[in-house]
C-alpha cells in the first residue's frame, strides 16, 4: 500500500529555488496584439507577436503535446495566431515545473495524476488547460510466451514497479480479483531488458515506448492497460500557472488554438509530423520509433469532443483512486486542478 511522505526539507529548497528564479523572471507578458489584417515584415512583425514559452517535459520525443507545440510553431500556426512561441526541453527532474510557478515558462506538460499530486503537496499552483491523454501513460506487460493471460495470473509472480508501487497497480490488480499480497512488487528502474532477461515476469512500461524497444528485440509481448480493466486514468495535459490563467487568458487560448490545431495536423500527416519531431530529437532518433509513439498517443488522446477536453468526471474518479490508494491525500479541490474555458475559447 502507497504512503504519503510529507518533505518539509524538499519543499523549503523548492520554494527557495522558486523565489530566486522568480526574482529574475519578467513581470508578466505583454499583452496580445490587435488582430493583424496583412502579415508585417522583419523587425515589425517580430514586435507585433507575444511571446511565449513552452517548454516541454522531458527530452525531445514524439510525446502528443510535444507534437502539437513542434507542428504548430514548424507550420507558422502559432505565428497565425499572433505568437512568437519558443520551445525548450526539460532534463526531466522537474525543472519546468519550477519554471513554470517561478513565471519563467508559461506553459508546460504534466501528467494528470501529477498535478493533482503537486497541488496537494506542496501546493503548487498548476493548472491543466487542455488533457491530451485521455487515458494513463503507463501500462503493464509479459512476454507472450510466459502464458500469463490476466493480472490475476501474476499471483505467484514478481511483478515491477518504477520508484514506487503506482495506484493503478493496486487497482488493477483489485479489478481483476487479483490477491496483491500473493504478488511480489520489485523496483526495477527504467531499463525494459530486465523483462527480456527474465528478472522480473511483469514489466511497468510506457505504452508508446517500451513496446517498440521490446518488440525490436524480438520479443512478443501481453501487455494489460488499467483502463480497459475500468481503473480511472489520465495521461498527459497542457499546464500553465492559477497567476498567468488569470492575467493572459487570451494568449493561452491562441497558444492552445495553434498546438491542438498542430495536432490535428500531425493526426492527418503521420510521416510529415514525424519528420517535425525530428528536426527537435536530432538524428539519432529513429523515424519508426517516433511514428509508433506518435500514433500510441494519438489512439490514447481520443474524445467525445475532441483533442484536449477535459471530463470533470473523469478527474473526480482519478482523484478518488488516488486518495483510495493514499496518493492523494483527502479534501483536494479537484476542479481547481483543471480549468475548461481556454479550451473553449479555443474552438472558436
Amino acid at each position: 500500500m502507497l504512503s504519503i511522505h510529507k518533505k518539509s526539507r524538499f519543499l523549503s529548497l523548492f520554494l527557495a529555488a522558486a523565489f530566486l528564479t522568480a526574482a529574475c523572471a519578467p513581470t508578466q507578458l505583454p499583452p496580445p496584439p490587435p488582430p493583424r489584417q496583412a502579415p508585417a515584415e522583419g523587425a515589425a512583425q517580430s514586435a507585433a507577436l507575444t511571446a511565449l514559452t513552452f517548454m516541454a517535459g522531458y527530452k525531445p520525443q514524439a510525446n502528443l503535446p510535444f507534437v502539437g507545440a513542434y507542428v504548430a510553431k514548424e507550420k507558422g500556426f502559432f505565428e497565425q495566431n499572433g505568437l512568437d512561441v519558443t520551445i525548450e526541453h526539460s532534463p526531466g527532474r522537474g525543472e519546468h515545473v519550477q519554471l513554470l510557478v517561478a513565471g519563467k515558462v508559461q506553459v508546460t506538460t504534466m501528467d494528470a495524476a501529477t498535478i493533482l499530486q503537486r497541488r496537494a503537496d506542496p501546493g503548487l499552483p498548476v493548472v491543466s488547460i487542455a488533457l491530451i491523454g485521455q487515458k494513463g501513460q503507463q501500462a503493464f506487460a509479459a512476454l507472450a510466451k510466459s502464458g500469463l493471460r490476466t493480472p490475476k495470473d501474476w499471483e505467484g509472480k514478481t511483478v515491477g514497479y518504477k520508484g514506487t508501487p503506482p495506484p493503478d497497480l493496486y487497482a488493477l490488480l483489485s479489478a481483476a480479483g487479483a490477491d496483491v499480497n500473493k504478488v511480489k512488487l520489485v523496483n526495477v528502474g527504467f531499463d525494459p531488458r530486465v523483462l527480456s532477461e527474465g528478472q522480473v515476469d511483469v514489466y511497468p512500461l510506457f505504452k508508446s515506448n517500451e513496446p517498440f524497444l521490446l518488440r525490436s528485440f524480438g520479443h512478443e509481448l501481453t501487455i494489460w492497460d488499467a483502463a480497459d480493466y475500468g481503473v480511472p486514468t489520465l495521461g498527459l495535459a497542457y499546464v500553465t500557472s492559477e497567476s498567468f490563467l488569470k492575467d493572459n487568458p487570451d494568449a493561452l487560448t491562441r497558444f492552445l488554438r495553434a498546438a491542438l490545431r498542430g495536432i490535428a495536423y500531425a493526426q492527418e500527416n503521420v510521416d510529415e509530423a514525424v519528420q517535425i519531431v525530428l528536426k527537435y530529437a536530432g538524428p539519432e532518433t529513429k523515424a519508426d520509433h517516433m511514428k509508433f509513439m506518435l500514433e500510441t498517443e494519438l489512439r490514447d488522446a481520443q474524445s467525445e469532443r475532441g483533442f484536449g477536453w477535459q471530463d470533470a468526471a473523469r478527474w473526480e474518479a482519478l482523484a478518488d483512486m488516488l486518495i483510495k490508494y493514499q496518493a492523494l491525500p483527502a479534501g483536494v479541490d479537484v476542479k481547481a486542478a483543471f480549468d475548461t474555458s481556454i479550451w473553449q475559447a479555443a474552438q472558436r
